[in-house]
């Protein structure tokens, strides 16, 4: 750690030195676009028509291959997932060599080889490239699928998306994809535990046999190799490879709406909105306006110096960041999507800023500036890449696959320089729509739906598998005589009794993970008005806090007065405690959490606010949300809390599952003390 932090201050101190040399307030004159010369890679086709793209390259001794079948779009419908786990089971043995020696002897020989539905790949040294290509070759058309790795693989599968519908970023991708293509359409089909159910093995051997075939294959192959050597290991591994005759499928038409509308999907448990302006287009990398509308995009969406992100995250603070895309395919309809994960309380207003900034860019003229900064980024990343001996066979297989002249690459940077703003605001207005849009919220209805009925468009409604749906109920009626108090009495005597918890004197819980490879610690000490809370990793202490009535501090370093004062009022021997003096805590209503109604307690503060639900069966506490707002910046975190356990007579919750990061991550409790282990030093 103090190697890195050296390191970093290094760093500042050079850039320091060189900005002292360098006058910032001339921009360098660009220099003329580099002439780009790509090399063509040896070509080759065996019989059954396997096509082979070899790129040589001596420079370092490595090899590396793929294997990729260019079929038609595949529609699985209700066994969507028999081509994910096709793909899974790939590689778990062959007629020739089983799972675990097939494993033992890749590791052996240092390689690495990967399987998906439709493709194959590896890398090695190129002393070992002739029998790692055999194994790749051995498992890729001589598969075992087995009834063991089969259920094993389909546990996995749905056990991993039973976690995805807990994710609002899983369900908006999801649901954006189902209804701008349809969910008849290959792109708009997703796969479901209920659809994963309906795959058996035969299902996985049939898929296989029917579209794993050479008629419309590309093997790509990058490195220290031989052309002379690589076709015969080619025809050795690849020759007996029977080609067959392909299903068709006829891919259905994809539409925009014929005005705005706004597709809401209810997430009750959501501490932010996903909110994505979507309409298809029907770009193809072949079409003239490619590069135009690739420009665009880059000015709207692009990055950190787009339109976009300026707006929604540098000016408004609404989010982290604010991004556009719009894809080119050759077999069906694309799709222009700009989004963003905002708080809930602007996702209204976020919905009003993509409108207005996809307006702006059709109706009115880019910058020159905003153009030539674009069209360097794209340059820039087009030189650095062309050199590189994989990029070279990239390029090759895309010309092949997209049916693109073969001067394409050759001309890239010529057509980019090429683009003018007039052009910029011709494409925009053909692909980008703002009138016949799909503005896509997931979020949580009870907190976003008020301010987006105010908006001036239709509201349709579904649900996490984009059915058409009713309006969620936005209010359940407390009942008589509930109150905060009972609600907080009612826990108490859940986990050991009123008077008995508020006799406590102190607590000590200790709760333990794995995350990223490592081991995350978490221990937690609570008196009436103090709370220390101490994190580390690997054996490391990582985090300090230390709050008393005086302030909080983190690492001995004090935080805002502000975001101190609301805090504190989480001071006791339970965070609940604090809940029933604190004024600004209030029963706010009743919320469904994993399909279970709970009472939501929460407490506004300047700086920081947060919500506890109570299930209304048990009392018990499910769940704490926390929002942290300060500097126009927000931070949104949970954790959800199960399996209560019993320590000196106290009930306390045994798992915690929070993000950290992009990973959920499960804390689970190692060990409680009541009235013991806890002194004053801890506080200090």
């Amino acid at each position: 750690m103090k190697t890195k932090i050296l390191s970093i201050i290094t760093l500042f101190l050079m850039t320091l030195s060189m900005s002292a040399q360098i006058d910032r307030t001339i921009q360098p004159k660009p220099g003329p676009a580099p002439k780009i010369n790509i090399g063509k890679p040896e070509t080759f086709e065996l019989k059954n028509g396997l096509k082979v793209l070899v790129v040589e390259n001596h420079i370092l001794p490595r090899v590396s291959a793929t294997l990729t079948i260019n079929n038609n779009l595949i529609f699985e419908g209700d066994k969507a997932g028999v081509s994910g786990l096709t793909g899974s089971l790939l590689g778990t043995g062959t007629n020739k060599i089983n799972k675990d020696s097939f494993d033992e002897e890749v590791d052996y020989l240092g390689a690495n080889i990967n399987f998906s539905s439709q493709s194959a790949s590896m890398r090695s040294l190129s002393k070992y490239f002739p029998r790692v290509l055999e194994l790749m070759a051995d498992a890729a058309l001589h598969p075992v699928f087995t009834q063991e790795e089969f259920d094993k693989e389909s546990t996995k599968l749905i056990e991993s998306l039973k976690i995805g519908e807990k994710s609002v970023s899983n369900i908006a991708n999801r649901v954006e994809n189902a209804l701008a293509y349809g969910k008849n359409h290959p792109y708009g089909e997703f796969t479901s535990p209920k659809s994963v159910k309906n795959v058996n093995l035969n299902d996985v051997k049939n898929f296989y046999s029917t579209y794993f075939k050479p008629n419309n294959a590309y093997l790509v192959i990058v490195g220290d190799v031989n052309l002379k050597e690589v076709k015969k290991l080619v025809k050795k591994g690849f020759a007996k490879w029977q080609k067959g005759t392909l299903p068709t499928y006829t891919i259905p038409d994809v539409n925009n709406v014929a005005k705005t509308e706004i597709d809401f999907v209810d997430m009750p448990h959501a501490v932010q909105s996903n909110v994505a302006m979507v309409n298809s287009t029907n770009l193809k990398m072949s079409s003239p306006d490619y590069f135009a509308v690739k420009l665009a995009n880059y000015i709207l969406g692009g990055g950190g110096e787009a339109r976009l992100f300026l707006n929604l995250r540098e000016d408004k603070g609404y989010t982290y960041g604010a991004y556009s895309s719009i894809s080119s395919d050759e077999k069906t309809s694309a799709l222009f999507s700009a989004s963003a994960q905002v708080r809930n309380m602007v996702t209204d207003s976020s919905a009003v800023e993509f409108v207005k900034e996809i307006k702006k860019i059709r109706d009115t003229k880019v910058t020159d500036e905003e153009l030539k900064n674009a069209k360097a980024a794209y340059v820039g990343s087009f030189v650095r890449n062309v050199e590189k001996p994989a990029t070279i066979a990239r390029y090759a297989l895309n010309i092949r696959r997209n049916n693109l002249p073969e001067n394409f690459y050759e001309t890239y940077l010529q057509n980019i320089n090429a683009v003018t703003v007039a052009d910029i605001q011709r494409v925009a207005q053909k692909y980008l729509s703002a009138d016949h849009a799909r503005i896509i919220v997931v979020g949580k209805a009870l907190d976003v739906l008020p301010n987006l009925e105010k908006l001036p468009y239709k509201i349709n409604y579904f649900d996490k598998e984009a059915n058409k749906t009713s309006k969620p109920d936005l209010s359940k009626p407390i009942p008589a005589g509930v109150t905060k108090q009972t609600v907080l009495n009612n826990y108490f005597n859940a986990i050991g009794g009123v008077d008995k918890i508020k006799s406590i004197k102190s607590t000590l819980v200790t709760y333990e993970a794995s995350a990223m490879g490592n081991t995350i610690q978490s221990t937690e000490k609570r008196t009436a008005d103090k709370y220390a809370n101490e994190t580390s990793m690997g054996g490391n202490v990582m985090a300090k806090v230390i709050m008393t009535k005086d302030g909080v501090t983190m690492n001995k370093q004090p935080l805002p007065a502000a975001m101190a004062k609301d805090m504190i009022s989480g001071l006791g021997t339970f965070l609940e405690m604090g809940l029933l003096q604190n004024e600004n805590s209030k029963l706010t209503g009743i919320e469904p959490i994993d399909g279970k109604d709970t009472y939501v307690i929460t407490t506004k503060g300047d700086v920081v606010s947060t919500s506890i639900y109570f299930d209304v069966k048990t009392s018990l506490k499910v769940r704490e949300s926390q929002t942290v707002s300060m500097g126009g910046r927000t931070q949104n975190q949970a954790a959800n809390f199960s399996d209560y356990k019993e320590f000196n007579g106290i009930m306390f919750a045994g798992v915690k599952t929070a993000k950290v990061g992009p990973q959920t991550v499960t804390f689970k409790l190692l060990n409680a003390k009541v009235n013991e282990g806890v002194t004053d030093v801890d506080f200090q």
